[in-house]
């Protein structure tokens, strides 16, 4: 697929880098952008040398200020729900590749921006970022993911706040809400997340695919069911290369050679 919405590069390192590219639009996602993050992401998951994906905005303004309005002003109910659902199979798509994703927000993560940064593992933003779900002041909500992902991560009361008040919050609040990893300054937010990944990925490969499989598993089972899934993968990490790799160097003091296998 060709890209008019977004930019997709995957550097020597293989972190991929996917911006989205709709500066004069505050890079809002319409229904063209989402099919181009859609195969990006196909990409990403496929592409055996992409071994983390880092997500950005272009300009200096927004991450991704929302959805795209003048697409959903005539839609049905039926056609909204295809749209909800399509959207979060996307997202969806990023959060369970395997791959460690990091959002890179330089600027206003509103809405379905928001949403998206949600998907992430990890979030990093910039002094000047605000982050918010402000649909109920349009008449609607977060229907790509917000209203189940935000209070997983920052707990019930202050999701529930951020959703019914649909006021934005700087990002220094977000840092301490944990709905950021960490705040830079705006001309160090690039490369402090390709630092943050780059450590990631010196790491097992098989362990941290497993971790984030454990995590994902866990959120979505109760607690018995999750150290069962646990314990199930442990047994697996502990039959790869890459554990025999880890547990010899550690053994022998010398760093470790990882293979992904």
């Amino acid at each position: 697929m060709a890209y008019s919405n977004i930019l997709f590069e995957v550097p020597a390192d293989g972190i991929a880098r996917i911006t989205i590219n709709r500066p004069a639009k505050l890079n809002a996602l319409n229904i063209a952008t989402m099919d181009e993050l859609e195969d990006g992401f196909g990409r990403c998951a496929a592409d055996g040398s992409v071994r983390a994906v880092m997500l950005t905005g272009a300009g200096d303004k927004a991450f991704v200020a929302g959805a795209d309005i003048s697409e959903l002003v005539d839609a049905t109910p039926l056609e909204s729900k295809a749209r909800c659902l399509r959207d979060q199979r996307i997202m969806r798509r990023l959060e369970t590749m395997g791959k460690p994703s990091l959002a890179a927000i330089n600027g206003y993560a509103l809405g379905g921006g928001l949403e998206l940064a949600l998907s992430c593992h990890l979030r990093v933003a910039s002094s000047n970022a605000k982050l918010g779900l402000p649909e109920v002041k349009i008449g609607v909500f977060p229907g790509n993911g917000g209203t189940q992902r935000l209070p997983r991560l920052i707990g019930r009361g202050k999701a529930l706040e951020m959703m019914l008040t649909g006021e934005p919050v700087p990002a220094a609040q977000a840092e301490r809400l944990g709905l950021v990893n960490h705040v830079t300054a705006p001309d160090e937010l690039l490369s402090f997340s390709q630092a943050l990944l780059t450590k990631i990925l010196a790491n097992a490969p098989v362990a941290a695919r497993l971790i984030l499989e454990c995590v994902d598993v866990g959120l979505r089972c109760g607690l018995e069911e999750g150290l069962q899934f646990e314990a199930a993968a442990f047994a697996a990490v502990a039959a790869s290369e890459d554990r025999r790799e880890g547990t010899s160097a550690f053994l022998e003091k010398r760093k470790p050679v990882f293979q992904g296998r």
